[in-house]
């Protein structure tokens, strides 16, 4: 993942060498655990400046997980204990592993944002390590046929995608045209996660029968959209996407309004759109726009099925007690991967006596949850074709639309709705 949502409050992000360690130990475990060692999980995040900042809500979705689970008895009677690393850029990703491994982790878990989670989860590779993605989107990071490599929540694949099927079945009835007569318009970050958004949606929008007419894409270090802007006014599409992260996203929405443009809708993604900054920065010009995302602080847990419900309701019980409100987005992320890990595979590789990266990745590849068992709404079926190896093919993916000043509500797919489409086509 990249910037957004709010930062942490209420855990500590610790350097090289030292442990995060979970709260719950000082509670104890059973009484076989008493004199187990430790299971270490190694994890690697930004932990300085702007990254640092949001990554901080995946990393206390993870770190709530571990104080569950150690609160349940640990692992095989195992208590858990973080081991973190700093990681703020890719240079940083092989020293980082080879400091856990040197530790003794033989696992680990990352990494937010795309192109550091494709350095570490290569780095991991290379060591023979397992590694664990708990919120970077990029399709390659599941896309390099690596073994020991799994990603539980959705791609910026599965986001593109997404945006198209809304589109095609919710928008285009509303706009009064069929889905093949829609005309849409990309606007793209140049970078992996941006990338990765962009090509999915341009290849369903093409299957759909849609007319592609035109894909502007802009440098993160110098975003100016003159050049988008002068060629959304002369192609004039029915459907915006825009794929951007915070700070841009809120540039290009004012300078798209400042130019006087108007799109029938404008569907934005995960990066920015459906973040809290999004609505809070623009106020009531970020009404009517759309996110394809992850499952977030509006969720309806009445989706889940009853363990699905049970494990997210004692998050949300210890997201509250630590910082107060609703889960956020990323929050949510980091918590269900840590959860499919920690509480679904490890007990069963620990109980095989196979607490090593080719039995941990042997009993993932072999979960089987239904959709609604996991906290985010999702469920566990891990990919083996080369193409997605190791990536959760029931990942949780929504649709969220800004219906008000600071409010955001889901509205697609059905069974994840907590409201109903408003305001198409956007008011002018």
């Amino acid at each position: 993942m990249r910037p957004r949502g709010q930062p942490l409050r209420g855990v500590r992000l610790v350097g090289a060498g030292m442990l995060l360690t979970s709260l719950a130990l000082a509670a104890g475990l059973t009484a076989g655990g008493a004199s187990s060692p430790p299971l270490l999980l190694g994890a690697v995040y930004p932990l300085h400046g702007e990254l640092g900042e949001y990554a901080a809500d995946e990393a206390l979705g993870v770190d709530i997980a571990a104080n569950l689970v150690n609160a349940d008895g640990g692992v095989g009677g195992r208590r858990v204990v973080l081991d973190v690393r700093d990681l703020s850029t890719v240079d940083e990703a092989a020293p980082a592993l080879d400091s856990l491994r040197a530790d003794g982790a033989v696992m680990v878990l990352g990494g937010f944002a795309s192109d550091l989670s494709m350095a570490a989860s290569q780095a991991a590779a290379e060591r023979g390590m397992l590694y664990w993605e708990a919120g970077a989107v990029a399709d390659r990071i599941t896309g390099r046929g690596l073994p020991l490599v799994f990603r539980v929540g959705a791609t910026g694949g599965n986001l593109g995608a997404n945006s198209i099927s809304f589109a095609a079945t919710q928008l285009a009835p509303r706009l009064g045209r069929p889905a093949s007569g829609m005309r849409v318009s990309l606007v793209v970050a140049d970078d992996l996660y941006a990338r990765s958004v962009a090509d999915a949606a341009v290849q369903n929008a093409q299957t759909a029968g849609m007319s592609v007419v035109s894909t502007s894409t802009y440098n993160l270090t110098e975003t100016h959209f003159d050049s988008a802007l002068a060629t959304l006014r002369t192609t004039r599409p029915d459907l915006l996407l825009l794929v951007s992260h915070v700070e841009d996203g809120v540039a290009f929405r004012r300078a798209f309004l400042a130019a006087g443009l108007h799109v029938g809708a404008f569907i934005g993604s995960t990066m920015a759109e459906c973040g809290m900054d999004f609505g809070a920065l623009l106020g009531a010009d970020a009404t009517g726009v759309f996110a394809s995302d992850r499952p977030g602080p509006g969720f309806d847990p009445s989706t889940l099925n009853f363990e699905g419900r049970v494990a997210f309701d004692r998050f949300a019980a210890a997201w509250a007690e630590r910082r107060g409100g609703p889960p956020s987005e990323d929050g949510i992320a980091g918590f269900t991967a840590a959860w499919a890990l920690l509480h679904h595979v490890l007990p069963r590789a620990a109980a095989m006596g196979q607490l090593n990266p080719q039995g941990i990745a042997a009993v993932a590849r072999a979960a089987d949850l239904p959709a609604g068992s996991l906290p985010d709404g999702g469920g566990l079926r891990f990919a083996t074709d080369p193409a997605r190896l190791g990536q959760n093919l029931r990942a949780a993916a929504v649709i969220w639309q800004w219906q008000g000043v600071r409010h955001s509500v889901v509205v697609w797919p059905p069974a994840y709705a907590t409201g109903i489409v408003t305001d198409v086509p956007l008011p002018k």
